[in-house]
């Protein structure tokens, strides 16, 4: 059973920082690209950061570039997204996404698993 498991959401004041991290179980990420989408109650889930099996490409919505950063660590199976210089507009339900191949998609229904999510609110 694969399972995806979002920490480190909060609450933070704009301009501050929060790394969420993204911890996979029951298959190994090794092989697959993963993802960071946002979701807004009342509209539609967002693709915010992706990046490749091996790491060697990574993605950024435009709203987040030069602020947000993608890593893994495919030895903990764990996915992170740092995000700095936060704004009030980031505030939203972060989901962390796994797709069975090694390359990023940038839309939900590329996506095959999916955790619960973590709540982010920025304060303004």
């Amino acid at each position: 059973q694969v399972q995806l498991v979002e920490s480190g959401g909060g609450l933070v004041q704009a301009g501050g920082s929060l790394r969420l991290s993204c911890a996979a179980s029951g298959r190994t990420l090794s092989s697959d690209a993963m993802a960071w989408f946002r979701q807004v109650v009342g509209k539609e889930r967002e693709f915010v950061a992706g990046i490749s099996y091996s790491a060697s490409s990574t993605y950024y919505a435009n709203v987040v570039k030069g602020r947000f950063t993608i890593s893994r660590d495919n030895a903990k199976n764990t996915v992170y997204l740092q995000m700095n210089s936060l704004k009030p507009e980031d505030t939203a339900i972060y989901y962390c996404a796994r797709r069975t191949t090694p390359m990023v998609a940038t839309t939900k229904d590329g996506y095959d698993f999916w955790g619960q999510g973590t709540h982010v609110t920025v304060s303004s």
